[in-house]
């Protein structure tokens, strides 16, 4: 089952709308993550695309990510709850909600209006290069995953 494309602006805007039913004080339904640390952990993944802030893997982690991490990142299976993430992805201490997630939603606007066809073939930062559907999925999943987790 394919899930639904992040590049169409009805999906984005449905992402968009769980992210705003969110408050500060919304708590999430596993994990150890808050409300805001989870903002700017989803943050990351735009980071990786549009800011040149994280370093880029090594030879032999990009390796390791490409043969072993690509497929579970990009495929239509869910995450299941709990699962570990790359360093980058932790977050420690408070956020500023409202700036992470007007960051989060400015990303996902940028990203739906550029399209599927700018990310179809375009290099990710761990991965190599991705179709237009191993994009869609990397997003959506990932977005989908934590606004489930906080019960939007």
């Amino acid at each position: 089952m394919a899930l639904p494309n992040i590049f169409t602006k009805s999906v984005a805007d449905e992402i968009i709308e769980r992210i705003n039913a969110l408050t500060p004080s919304t708590q999430g339904k596993w994990g150890k993550m808050s409300v805001d640390q989870m903002l700017a952990h989803c943050n990351v993944s735009y980071e990786l695309i549009y800011d040149n802030i994280h370093p880029k893997p090594n030879f032999l982690m990009k390796f390791i990510l490409k043969t072993f991490v690509k497929k579970v990142v990009t495929n239509e299976v869910p995450y299941k709850q709990n699962s570990s993430t790359a360093p980058q992805f932790i977050m420690k201490g408070d956020k500023d909600f409202d700036a992470e997630r007007k960051r989060l939603i400015g990303y996902i606007t940028k990203t739906q209006q550029l399209g599927e066809s700018h990310f179809d073939g375009k290099e990710s930062h761990s991965f190599g290069a991705l179709n237009k559907t191993e994009w869609s999925n990397m997003f959506y999943k990932h977005l989908n995953h934590h606004l489930t987790q906080f019960g939007v």
